[in-house]
């Protein structure tokens, strides 16, 4: 089938959906181009089929393409943040890491060497998974790029900064004790958004203030509303390389079912957007958004959740390579 696509400012951009219907075709990602159709890419959207790391409920291997499935009806034009996004960056789908799903050490390394190979040429990720341990070599390479430890903000309903789990280090409930414990994360400026539900005893909030953790819970988005959410990140930020991991259980079960720990009390997708949203400006060196599994989901709700956070993803790093344009030309938008 031919393909007909959007093109702005030398960007191809997705199938134009009022010359083929939203449900033909390939499902790459808002069926942007796939990698080998550009020349370049300024960020390329890669999944990562894994989830040897659960400790509950497998199947997130499978949302990467659920959420490819699920955004069939992205439009161009953000009207949330006045931004076409595909128009400032070329975006692309790089298609899938292969991984070994019976070794996790082995898929760390070779999920890590990939994400330097894909940023060789100073473009950037966004990592759809797969389950919430490819967080660490992800951030190993986010780290090696920036040439110092980056800033992390974390929103999940979990710490995910437990030691091990029957032994194991590596696992989708310790990515980031690990990442503290080598350095790659600037401690001064770490962050979880939307922690919520039962825990193990009171040293797990112990250990991960000692870590350098802040806390913001689904609680505290609630009462202090979003607004106060997103200026308190921003000031724990300040301009550090920033990488951003969404969980999809940061999202109530009513918003994500789709989703191997889901908690009770979760903050709702709006909520989220709008925090998202309020990044707008931050210097993003990289993100990524997890724990989709479709075998729970229904008619979508988790998958399009997740294909709309992926957006406003891609948005913020639309709206940096605005800006910086604009900055070099000396222009700024009205």
């Amino acid at each position: 089938m031919k393909e007909i696509r959007i093109e702005a400012n030398g960007k191809l951009g997705p199938i134009n959906a009022a010359e083929i219907p939203r449900y033909a075709g390939a499902a790459t990602y808002a069926r942007l181009p796939r990698l080998d159709q550009v020349e370049q890419a300024d960020l390329k959207i890669v999944g990562v089929p894994f989830d040897t790391g659960v400790s509950y409920r497998p199947g997130a291997r499978f949302g990467a393409n659920h959420i490819r499935e699920s955004s069939r009806l992205i439009r161009p034009y953000n009207p949330a943040v006045d931004l076409s996004p595909f128009e400032h960056i070329q975006v692309a789908d790089a298609g899938d890491m292969a991984v070994n799903p019976f070794n996790i050490n082995e898929a760390i390394e070779t999920i890590q060497q990939n994400a330097l190979d894909l940023t060789a040429d100073g473009s950037k990720l966004l990592t759809l998974g797969g389950d919430h341990t490819i967080a660490l070599p992800l951030l190993r390479a986010a780290s090696e790029r920036a040439g110092e430890p980056v800033a992390m903000l974390h929103f999940d309903a979990h710490l995910d900064t437990w030691d091990t789990y029957f032994g194991a280090e590596y696992t989708h409930g310790t990515p980031f004790r690990r990442a503290v414990e080598e350095g790659i994360l600037d401690t001064e400026a770490i962050s979880h958004v939307g922690t919520r539900g039962p825990l193990y005893g009171k040293r797990d909030l112990e250990d991960d203030r000692r870590f350098g953790f802040g806390i913001i819970t689904s609680s505290d988005v609630y009462y202090q509303g979003v607004a106060e959410v997103v200026d308190k990140l921003r000031q724990r930020i300040g301009n550090r390389p920033l990488y951003i991991s969404i969980d999809i259980d940061v999202l109530d079960p009513a918003h994500a079912p789709g989703t191997g720990t889901p908690e009770a009390g979760g903050i709702t997708s709006r909520e989220l957007l709008e925090i998202i949203r309020g990044l707008r400006g931050m210097n993003l060196v990289g993100a990524d958004l997890v724990e989709v599994a479709p075998a729970y989901d229904h008619a979508e709700i988790t998958g399009v959740a997740g294909s709309h956070v992926a957006y406003d993803l891609i948005s913020l790093f639309a709206d940096q390579a605005r800006v910086a344009a604009e900055s070099a030309s000396g222009t700024s938008a009205e």
